[in-house]
């Protein structure tokens, strides 16, 4: 099987519900702690082309940095977004698996199944 990677913080339930199902399933997937290790602009990037989705969609829009920059302000480009995510992991939604040249966001946690075989 391609290797698995998981996007992961373990303070939040959701992360630790994929987590869960992909173990329970027998899969060893590497675990990213994202907010310890956080991505560059290059790897959100990626993960951007692999998930389908714009930087908008992968803020997390209740997060007290997302007010704070003023990431609502619809001027914002994408590099921007992205600079933001990387500047403050905590904005970027979780968890994600990502599974060769696709990628998926575990919310609900039942939606990393979608990438398995």
């Amino acid at each position: 099987m391609t290797d698995l990677t998981l996007y992961h913080n373990p303070r939040c339930s959701k992360s630790r519900g994929a987590l869960e199902l992909l173990e329970a399933r027998g899969l060893t997937p590497t675990v990213v702690r994202y907010l310890e290790t956080p991505l560059d602009a290059v790897q959100i990037q990626s993960l951007l082309t692999k998930l389908g989705l714009s930087a908008r969609q992968l803020l997390r829009t209740g997060e007290d940095e997302y007010k704070t920059l003023n990431l609502a302000d619809s001027s914002l480009s994408e590099a921007q977004l992205i600079a933001a995510i990387a500047a403050h992991p905590k904005l970027m939604e979780r968890p994600i698996l990502e599974v060769g040249d696709k990628a998926v966001i575990g919310r609900p946690p039942e939606s990393v199944l979608e990438l398995l075989p």
